[in-house]
């Protein structure tokens, strides 16, 4: 084999690996012209070292990164340029960031912005050897200095592309759901993958299994905003298809094997909690605990979020849970736009009702996430006795997360979007929860 036309670096991080893996495995099945290699950058020193050793090659440098992480990358994007640049070098980056914004993500040092889902775009740049010209899906600066939009990249369907690297023998959980119609406020789901189910084949879904097994791996996990809508375009989860699935991948990571189905990465809604689910769950499935999205104990603040559901919704998962042997663990953010004392109160309340039941409380605080519908909020702020009462639950063993180190990147997500405010959007716009009256049930909403 000749020399490559172009060598892809990944900056290989861990908390990025899943997105690269699909990235890779649409790659690896793309018949292109181009000459190319592929190095995983697992530091700073490494990725610098990959791209000196391919000299005078096309280098295209490949990164992935949440909003939370945006300005440390920027920090290594600068040590990476600083051992190892040149004209031939290109630093590309995607995910739900640099869709969210662009032009912020230029401006930190970036050379090329994916805008959208990335598989078509990255096999297009291979196809072009790092061209960017007339390729959808990204931004960058022309030699004047101005911003080049070429639109977001085609979504396509989840069974053209595999969901892992065969290729690189690179795994990881597979994602059976892009996209989500419950479309809340503070996630970049619905807003990056547009607001609709867009579900992997259960036929493709049993490939991806036996593919796994024949590689002597053992357990199956699934990414998917929201577990039980697997198969359904509506609110009311098919549990019919779920089991079918479930079944079939039990089946075919064999007796040795394990499925792992509504815990970490794939949550349940709490409204789709049932009986006949969990037990669904606990037939085919591994896991002795569930993962639900709670996110408030306030119906003023859900309704404000658009969860679609209220909190009796989430008690009565709990219960439902715990009688049928699962622990449950139930997702809450502190510190949402426009909480009053009495919402914090109420989650207070529900986050020790849980506990005390048995559930632990997997806490978080709000963060002004880039392409949401609350992008312009303020960061999530904590008061010291909500600190004080999360901490005692944090004790006893009812309550885990990385809510404090969320609180430093509210304040500087918050800052970014001061300084890059969307085009007509005044902070004063941003929709806000009323203000709550005297009477019995003001500024609630009905689940669904």
């Amino acid at each position: 084999m000749g020399a490559p036309e172009l060598v892809l670096v990944l900056r290989y991080r861990k908390a990025v690996t899943y997105g690269f893996h699909v990235l890779l495995g649409a790659l690896g099945e793309h018949e292109t012209t181009t000459g190319y290699e592929v190095e995983f950058g697992e530091s700073v020193e490494e990725t610098a070292r990959h791209i000196r050793e391919a000299g005078s090659t096309r280098v295209l440098v490949l990164w992935s990164f949440y909003s939370p992480d945006a300005a440390a990358l920027a920090e290594e994007l600068k040590q990476i340029r600083a051992l190892a640049d040149g004209p031939n070098v290109t630093h590309l980056a995607g995910g739900v960031h640099a869709t969210a914004e662009p032009v912020q993500t230029l401006d930190a040092g970036w050379d090329m912005a994916a805008i959208g889902e990335g598989e078509t775009t990255l096999t297009a740049l291979v196809d072009a050897k790092g061209d960017p010209t007339g390729i959808p899906g990204l931004a960058y600066r022309d030699a004047a200095g101005e911003v080049k939009r070429t639109g977001k990249a085609k979504q396509r369907d989840l069974n053209e592309f595999p969901g892992f690297a065969l290729k690189w023998d690179r795994f990881n959980a597979l994602e059976i759901t892009r996209g989500c119609i419950y479309a809340c406020r503070f996630c970049q789901t619905p807003f990056m993958f547009s607001a609709r189910f867009r579900h992997r084949s259960l036929e493709n879904i049993r490939w991806h299994v036996d593919q796994m097994r024949a590689r002597g791996l053992r357990d199956v996990r699934f990414i998917t905003p929201t577990a039980l809508s697997w198969g359904t375009q509506t609110e009311e989860p098919d549990l019919d298809a779920v089991e079918e699935m479930l079944a079939s991948c039990k089946e075919g990571i064999g007796p040795d094997g394990r499925v792992f189905f509504g815990s970490f990465p794939s949550e349940i809604r709490p409204e789709h909690v049932s009986r006949q689910a969990l037990r669904i769950v606990k037939k085919h499935c591994a896991n002795n605990n569930i993962i639900v999205g709670a996110q408030s104990g306030s119906d003023r603040v859900l309704g404000a979020a658009k969860r679609g559901h209220d909190v009796e919704e989430v008690r009565r998962a709990a219960r439902l849970a715990v009688e049928e042997g699962f622990r449950i663990n139930v997702d809450m953010i502190f510190g949402m736009p426009g909480e009053g004392e009495a919402d914090v109160q109420a989650s207070l309340a529900l986050a020790r009702d849980l506990a005390d039941i048995g559930a632990r409380i997997h806490a978080h605080t709000f963060m002004p996430l880039p392409g949401t519908p609350w992008r312009d909020a303020p960061a999530g702020d904590v008061d010291p006795e909500t600190i004080s009462e999360v901490d005692r639950l944090s004790r006893r063993g009812a309550l885990y997360g990385h809510w404090q180190k969320q609180r430093d990147h509210a304040v500087r997500l918050a800052a970014a979007a001061e300084a890059y405010p969307r085009p007509g959007r005044s902070r004063t716009l941003l929709p806000t929860i009323p203000k709550p009256t005297d009477e019995p049930g003001a500024g609630t909403r009905s689940p669904r």
